[in-house]
């Protein structure tokens, strides 16, 4: 039994070391990228502090019981800093990129039935329509606003109409990009995030089993020698890395 116990205590060592090592990781890339993501993680962990150890004394009349819960949460306040400002930072590296929209919409936690992989693509210019279902109804996305997406945005509207029957299913077109009427990139997964649902559980399913029966007709159009599905976007861990 020692043994066992030994080796689960050797297990768990490695995986804190590697969750701390990813951590200051995480926290080197986002600095270089934004310097004032150090700033804004001590100023919160600062102020936690202050205005609870403030509040203990006024309410309880103790200082120590206000430091200890201000250390607590100021350490929260700073990982949810760190967390905010590494999401912008993939972002910004991935921003331009092929595949970019897919990779906002993946990192969507639930809610979402996202395609793995794009809907249209123009063979010439290499964009890509991206598509997910959810209790919101139907969503497509463009990577920019050029002609060739507007023209791919419009071909798989009509697509999924047709094989929704015009049945009263929002299908939202999202545009991304930072112009007038376009939802920028680092957006993307908060504006998907607030829709307004208004689908049953049930019914977000069958539509998601509707569109699952669509044969991706990106495949007639991708060049030769590419192949579809490894189009997938950009990865968490290529956002991490800078989108290589």
């Amino acid at each position: 039994m020692a043994r066992t116990k030994d080796t689960d205590t050797t297990e768990a060592t490695p995986k804190k070391q590697g969750r701390l090592k990813q951590m200051v990781e995480v926290f080197k890339v986002t600095q270089a990228a934004d310097r004032s993501t150090l700033p804004w993680m001590l100023g919160a962990f600062v102020a936690a502090i202050v205005v609870l150890t403030i509040l203990s004394k006024l309410i309880l009349g103790m200082i120590w019981y206000g430091i200890f819960l201000g250390l607590a949460v100021g350490l929260l306040a700073a990982m949810f800093i760190l967390a905010r400002k590494a999401e912008s930072a993939a972002f910004n590296r991935i921003k331009g990129q092929s595949g970019a929209p897919l990779a906002a919409m993946q990192s969507i936690r639930r809610g979402w039935n996202v395609e793995d992989e794009p809907v249209q693509m123009d063979p010439r210019s290499q964009r890509m329509i991206f598509r997910a279902s959810g209790r919101a109804g139907v969503v497509l996305v463009a990577e920019d606003g050029s002609g060739p997406s507007m023209k791919l945005l419009d071909k798989e509207t009509r697509r999924v109409k047709r094989v929704l029957n015009n049945e009263p299913i929002p299908v939202h077109r999202i545009v991304v990009g930072d112009g007038e009427d376009e939802t920028p990139l680092h957006k993307l997964p908060s504006y998907m995030t607030r829709m307004k649902k208004s689908l049953t559980k049930d019914e977000s399913a069958a539509v998601s089993r509707r569109l699952a029966a669509l044969t991706p007709s990106v495949r007639s159009a991708v060049p030769k020698g590419m192949d579809p599905t490894r189009t997938r976007g950009v990865s968490k861990k290529a956002m991490m890395r800078g989108g290589r």
